[in-house]
């Protein structure tokens, strides 16, 4: 077990209030990233050691995958006519979720299992299961037959690298160059 994954487990998962502080300060200063969840499971991943995250929930439910820069969190107001607070509660990610980098999860809201938060998302609207959502508060069915952004069957960087250099030699020779229209893939 690497040294983020340690101080995820410690922060989210131990008893030891001065152990878990120590883990969450750790956490900030070394992956700049803060999780504080009322429940979390422990089969949650992290990806990229969840560089740039700031993850308040109320839930976060079993093999739910977050990429880097994520905010999760509340969306309070105040009410100066009635002086009361409003929109009080952080989300819930229900099990089988991916949230994808950069995407802003607000509210006390629920998003929905084996859904999709695409990147740069802004989400403060139930999504239901079973949904990829993207934009600010759109949502689509998911095609089952595909896993977006992330498979425990995960692609080598070797293909990724492959594919980089194919597009570039396409873009080198014009084909895949927008600057020159009259060349087609």
């Amino acid at each position: 077990m690497n040294m983020f994954d340690k101080l995820v487990k410690i922060n989210c998962h131990s008893k030891h209030k001065i152990l878990k502080n120590t883990a969450a300060n750790l956490l900030e200063k070394l992956y700049c990233c803060e999780i504080n969840c009322a429940e979390i499971d422990k089969s949650v991943l992290f990806a990229h050691h969840a560089r740039g995250c700031t993850i308040v929930a109320s839930k976060i439910c079993e093999n739910v995958v977050i990429y880097q820069n994520v905010s999760i969190g509340s969306n309070l107001r105040f009410n100066k006519v009635s002086n009361q607070w409003e929109n009080i509660g952080n989300p819930i990610i229900c099990k089988n979720v991916i949230i994808a980098d950069g995407a802003k999860i607000l509210d006390p809201i629920i998003i929905g299992e084996n859904s999709v938060v695409a990147a740069g998302a802004l989400i403060t609207k139930n999504i239901p299961a079973d949904s990829m959502a993207y934009g600010v508060n759109q949502f689509k069915h998911k095609d089952g037959n595909y896993d977006f952004v992330f498979n425990s069957n995960m692609i080598t960087l070797e293909k990724i690298m492959e594919a980089n250099n194919e597009l570039i030699e396409k873009f080198s020779n014009g084909i895949a160059n927008p600057n020159n229209p009259d060349k087609k893939p």
